[in-house]
């Protein structure tokens, strides 16, 4: 982040800082807005992830503060769409490539915890409109699909649409896992009128068929 933080100020670059929901970490407040500080383990096996991006987003301010640096922060939910790697080991691949085999669906916990899926047509809007915001705008803007779904189903939704006889399998949640993930988009909306326009039926099927094509 120094790297790049250093290139851009020798060329009068804006500079965008792709941060993302792990900076809040495991929530207490849901949803979550930008001004939530998060609650992460420093300790955890998430850790150098989670504080990685907190690191950055720290490091970015003071070059915006220190230099004049125009910086764009925006914290991306999760994120899928076509031509995802099949090996990324996120949970919308992992369900698709499982559902199209036939193998078993792999659920880590009881299937309650939650995520917000963002189409990737609707993420790179958002990161454009943000980038064409007024040069003092830094952000933090939260950048993520505010419809919350449990991983189960999650799991459930792709069976349908593939019309696997995959069998849902359940194993022990990871540590530090979040529980819950939903956007507060309330910022991105009256700043330069962005929301999520694919729902989750839509969009999977736009990634179902791109994996099947490619398999």
């Amino acid at each position: 982040m120094i790297n790049v933080l250093g290139f851009a100020r020798k060329h009068g670059a804006r500079l965008l800082q792709a941060s993302t929901s792990e900076v809040y970490g495991d929530p207490e407040v849901h949803p979550q807005s930008e001004s939530y500080l998060g609650h992460v383990s420093t300790l955890g096996p998430r850790a150098c992830y989670d504080e990685g991006k907190r690191c950055a987003e720290s490091l970015c301010m003071d070059y915006h503060r220190m230099h004049g640096m125009e910086i764009k922060i925006v914290r991306i939910f999760n994120t899928y769409g076509s031509r995802m790697a099949f090996d990324d080991g996120r949970v919308v691949s992992n369900f698709i490539l499982q559902a199209l085999k036939d193998e078993d669906i792999m659920i880590y916990g009881d299937g309650t915890q939650t995520r917000s899926f963002c189409y990737v047509d609707d993420l790179v809007e958002g990161i454009l409109r943000m980038m064409d915001t007024a040069s003092q705008e830094t952000g933090p803007v939260n950048l993520g699909n505010p419809h919350e779904f449990t991983m189960l189903e999650l799991a459930q939704e792709v069976l349908s649409i593939i019309g696997s006889e995959s069998a849902i399998v359940y194993k022990s949640l990871p540590q530090d896992d979040p529980k819950r993930r939903k956007p507060d988009i309330t910022k991105a909306k009256q700043l330069f009128g962005w929301e999520p326009t694919i729902q989750l039926e839509e969009g999977l099927k736009k990634t179902i068929e791109n994996f099947r094509s490619r398999l």
